[in-house]
């Protein structure tokens, strides 16, 4: 099974244009070339509801659990973004234990939902 993704297509901060699925794309890119990431997936949404502290995503996977951030960066946090990818692959679970090699991401998380 897939872990996913999903990058908010409409998060804006108030007089900006949306960065969603420039972000979406980059990520698609990184995770094209990366072999321990090809079972990872990037989807665009219409909405996270996370519209006061954008770009939002959230990283969902079957039996792991969930996680959605805010807070994120297009133009600097894709490194990172991948990182974490990475981190939530390895993560049998989706328990990711230490997040300091997601860099600024680890401060952007917003909720954790506990696998079903």
């Amino acid at each position: 099974m897939a872990d996913t993704v999903f990058v908010c297509e409409t998060c804006c901060s108030k007089g900006e244009q949306p960065q969603g699925a420039a972000f979406a794309q980059a990520l698609r890119e990184r995770v094209a070339d990366q072999q321990d990431l090809a079972n990872t997936e990037v989807r665009l949404v219409s909405c996270l509801n996370m519209c006061d502290t954008p770009l939002s995503l959230a990283l969902r996977a079957p039996d792991k659990v969930a996680y959605l951030f805010s807070g994120v960066r297009p133009a600097i946090d894709i490194a990172d973004a991948v990182e974490l990818l990475r981190l939530y692959a390895r993560a049998k679970d989706g328990v990711i234990e230490d997040a300091r090699s997601a860099g600024r991401l680890r401060f952007c998380l917003t909720g954790r939902i506990p696998a079903v």
